[in-house]
């Protein structure tokens, strides 16, 4: 052949002898590869599956490009025959033999027939048919290594999340909990239906379920979108702990009412004390505006008898809540009703701090030697009279006291005595 022949220069025996060993090599290859395709799991897998959407629109056309695979691999497999005759007819070629060889190893020799997109035959070189052949394998292999993977990783992570909903279900019942009847019956039934919806869609579509990855140009490139399947994981998780939940008011429910109706019982103790406090001051505090304290709220009681109620009846779901809330009101009930004792006692703490003050500083003057002067005894009367006498005014009372102490601290070093919050000799103002 001349030199512009497209298969060109004519190759020589040594040229021939290493082209037919690369071929020979790759055609072993390119069968073991597609034996491999042929024998692999997720491609028997699809030939035996009820396909939808997008896995059975790719697996149409990969079985098609599997078949013109072998088509390919057939044609090539005849014209490396065909070259290997040519060179078996004499040990030393002739130059008719090497331009022959020539141009099966190196032109568009390999005719194909029935190789598709519209034309009856196609021609290619052997260099161009195993590019082709490449081409057309790496796209099946992605196929079948997608769908293999989605099938391998997923529907048994289904079947033990199912496994544990079945479990969990039961558990829910044990304790009430039932769709209708409680918000974590009701999300056991819509991760049962989501469970059900996603098994049928991955051993149908698995490709619907297979993200690839970004820049990847390896077959199977990519991982199994388990988006779905961790929603559902995490909502029965949380689901599991309601239930947990709810299986720990079973089991303490007794020892939590004993508390409550205790709380309540202080709650009502402390009302019923400053009530009686009340009634106190206004019998000896004079001219003081003492709060009215209000009576125990029935509204817990009664939810109390309701919550003993579900105990007896195992209503376990309804209780769990209700106890929670109880709990936390009795807690603001009991502060509630310490918090109106100590607004209620508030100015017979005054009283008592002012009687304390009086007879503090009785007894610093007697440490001095000045018990008997005629001011201090004439002061000390006055303020003890006020304070040991009902209705007591205690604003009168604290001017008294700060009298006698301006009185002692006058006799002891003329020192001024600081204000204690009220009014001094005669001086108008607030009570401490």
């Amino acid at each position: 052949m001349g030199g512009t022949d497209p298969a060109g220069p004519v190759l020589d025996r040594d040229e021939v002898d290493r082209a037919l060993a690369r071929l020979g090599a790759e055609h072993e290859a390119i069968e073991t590869s597609l034996l491999a395709l042929q024998d692999h799991a997720g491609r028997r897998l699809l030939e035996g599956a009820e396909l939808t959407g997008v896995t059975r629109e790719r697996w149409a056309s990969t079985e098609a490009s599997i078949t013109l695979l072998w088509t390919y691999f057939d044609a090539y497999t005849g014209a490396l025959r065909a070259a290997r005759e040519i060179r078996a007819r004499r040990r030393w070629s002739s130059r008719e033999d090497l331009a022959e060889l020539t141009e099966l190893l190196r032109g568009e020799s390999v005719t194909v027939s029935g190789a598709g997109a519209g034309r009856l035959s196609e021609r290619f070189s052997l260099a161009a048919l195993v590019d082709r052949m490449n081409e057309l394998y790496a796209a099946g292999l992605d196929m079948v290594v997608a769908a293999d993977a989605v099938w391998s990783a997923l529907p048994a992570r289904i079947d033990l999340l199912a496994a544990e909903l079945q479990r969990t279900r039961r558990l829910a019942h044990s304790v009430g909990v039932r769709p209708g009847e409680h918000p974590a019956g009701d999300d056991l039934e819509r991760i049962t239906r989501t469970l059900s919806r996603l098994r049928e869609e991955v051993v149908s579509d698995p490709l619907a379920h297979w993200v690839p990855a970004q820049g990847s140009s390896a077959p199977g490139g990519g991982r199994p979108d388990t988006t779905v399947y961790d929603r559902a994981a995490r909502a029965l998780e949380e689901v599991r702990r309601e239930i947990d939940a709810v299986l720990g008011v079973r089991q303490d429910a007794e020892q939590r009412l004993i508390k409550l109706r205790d709380l309540l019982s202080r709650a009502d103790r402390t009302l019923a004390e400053a009530r009686t406090a009340r009634g106190e001051v206004l019998a000896k505090i004079a001219a003081t505006e003492v709060p009215v304290v209000s009576g125990p709220p029935t509204a817990l009681q009664e939810q109390l008898a309701a919550a003993a109620e579900y105990r007896r009846q195992a209503q376990w779901h309804r209780l769990s809540p209700l106890l929670e809330s109880l709990e936390q009101k009795a807690e603001d009930e009991l502060l509630r009703a310490r918090e109106s004792l100590t607004a209620v006692t508030a100015p017979l703490a005054v009283r008592a701090e002012l009687r304390g003050r009086l007879d503090a500083y009785k007894a610093k003057i007697a440490r001095h030697g000045l018990a008997e002067d005629p001011l201090l005894v004439e002061r000390y009367d006055a303020a003890r009279r006020m304070l040991w006498s009902a209705p007591c005014d205690l604003r009168v009372a604290e001017q008294a006291v700060l009298r006698y102490q301006q009185a002692a601290a006058e006799l002891l070093g003329g020192a001024r005595v600081p204000r204690q919050g009220g009014p001094q000799d005669g001086d108008g103002g607030g009570m401490s």
